[in-house]
């Protein structure tokens, strides 16, 4: 279990996160949902320690994880975060990078690492790229690489900002179903969404965000029913029960709701 404790954090002077507590539970997916600048990607930074906070703490299993080493943390930590490179190597090299917390010296591969690749990769929808130049993939072929590489790592918690960025309306729900899946394993999964009906729709767990601050957090149907939604975004929002016993979130414009002051 990860805790995020009365977490203070910004850039320079200007602070972003203002006190913020979130518990990351294993065998859980959790959603962090908020508008533009929220804060959302800066407490996943927190959280996968790219950035000190000010003030708070971030523990795992009760211990205070600022005075590990980078080898131990990325043991239990892996991060998709949103902006990465496009290296110039083939696509089961990017994977096999997720490994390097487990490599000694000199780094070279074990069967175990490449099985852990493989299967990532195999998880991912990848497998047939493995030879390819990550340069030459198209955006969403990209995302899914990065994702593998991310799983490579298998750590118990696993962060992912925006990873539905350049996917398609198919393979976001294909991803949507692997982070359920990943949470049956026994993952902690944590996702920053902008969509909010995949977000409703694949959490166990969403976690509601405005002003650097959190509003709401509770099972999809708690956040649905406390409209804190409707609140933060401005909008009214409405479920739908399907055929198939599943429910869809649908969501229309309303700014006489905008209205949550800090």
């Amino acid at each position: 279990m990860m805790e995020l404790s009365n977490i203070i954090a910004g850039y320079g002077e200007k602070e972003i996160l203002h006190g913020v507590s979130m518990t990351i539970s294993p065998g859980t997916v959790t959603v962090l949902v908020g508008p533009n600048g929220c804060g959302k990607s800066t407490l996943l930074r927190v959280a996968a320690r790219l950035m000190p906070p000010t003030s708070g703490q971030v523990t795992i299993q009760g211990e205070n994880t600022a005075h590990w080493n980078s080898r131990t943390f990325a043991q239990q930590v892996a991060l998709l975060p949103q902006s990465r490179p496009v290296p110039e190597i083939t696509v089961r090299s990017l994977v096999l990078h997720g490994r390097f917390p487990y490599l000694g010296y000199p780094r070279r591969y074990s069967a175990t690492d490449r099985k852990a690749a493989q299967q990532a990769m195999e998880q991912t929808g990848i497998l047939e790229l493995a030879e390819q130049s990550v340069s030459r993939l198209s955006g969403g072929q990209r995302q899914k690489v990065y994702l593998a590489m991310a799983m490579a790592q298998s750590t118990p918690i696993l962060l992912l900002d925006e990873p539905t960025t350049f996917l398609d309306i198919g393979h976001q729900l294909e991803l949507a179903h692997l982070t359920r899946s990943l949470a049956q394993q026994g993952k902690a999964v944590v996702m920053v969404l902008h969509d909010l009906n995949l977000a409703l729709s694949c959490a166990h767990r969403v976690i509601v965000m405005q002003d650097g601050v959190i509003r709401g957090e509770g099972t999809p149907n708690e956040i649905y029913d406390s409209r804190v939604l409707d609140k933060v975004f401005g909008v009214k929002s409405h479920q739908v029960c399907l055929e198939d016993g599943t429910t869809q979130y649908l969501f229309t414009q309303d700014f006489s709701l905008r209205s949550l002051s800090p």
